[in-house]
């Protein structure tokens, strides 16, 4: 646990807001921003409905948020908090591969990403930079995205993969975990006809023709980057 450091009286003292669907890790997070004298958390939600409301009663500065929630979609959450509060800033901390989120969590509205398995320093880190009006990325990912603005070959599968929209990436990715359509519907809270219909477009866009295709080629592409972190 980082040990609270001696600042002047004068220093700012950030709000920061906790969006995260297990409540252990919450309050794990929060006791680390507690630890800090420039900071401090001005309350925690499970879910998108629940934020909402959190943000509303405690105006922070800068809210922290899982991809993976109780109810609705971090990268949702993320959109409808940049258009109805553009001054909020915001951190996405998730256990998600930070190569195949971080850039639409960017593109959403957020500042940074950071992985759960990281230090409470980086951590920290990351808060900071967000809060000084800076983004926070890996030095992995940060040269990823440079080498893709220079025109840098990349991995063509993952030329496709960026076709796929936040929701299609996200149930591809729960196809790869091995979940069925009904498991993968309760997931995130749709029918199953969406998910079907998810599936058809992700088809469609990978050049895949039967479910089975889909299935091997999600699981074989999860095992990859898993393999590669």
């Amino acid at each position: 646990m980082p040990v609270k450091t001696s600042l002047k009286l004068s220093t700012p003292v950030h709000r920061i807001m906790i969006v995260d669907d297990h409540p252990l890790l919450r309050r794990g997070l929060s006791e680390v921003i507690s630890s800090q004298q420039d900071m401090t958390p001005c309350g925690e939600a499970p879910g998108a409905a629940e934020a909402f409301t959190v943000i509303e009663n405690t105006n922070p500065e800068l809210v922290v948020i899982d991809l993976s929630l109780e109810e609705g979609s971090g990268l949702s959450l993320i959109k409808e908090i940049k258009a109805r509060f553009p001054h909020i800033k915001m951190l996405v901390y998730s256990m998600h591969d930070e190569s195949l989120f971080a850039e639409r969590s960017l593109n959403a509205g957020a500042s940074g990403y950071i992985r759960k398995q990281e230090s409470t320093d980086r951590i920290l880190e990351a808060i900071r930079q967000v809060l000084q009006g800076n983004v926070y990325l890996s030095e992995n990912m940060t040269k990823r995205m440079l080498n893709r603005h220079v025109g840098a070959h990349l991995d063509p599968d993952d030329d496709k993969i960026s076709l796929l929209s936040d929701r299609e990436l996200q149930v591809f990715e729960l196809i790869g975990d091995g979940l069925g359509t009904r498991q993968v519907a309760e997931k995130l809270h749709l029918s199953i006809k969406t998910i079907e219909s998810y599936r058809e477009s992700i088809k469609r866009k990978l050049d895949l023709t039967t479910s089975n295709e889909l299935t091997r080629h999600a699981v074989q592409w999860l095992l990859e980057k898993t393999q590669a972190l």
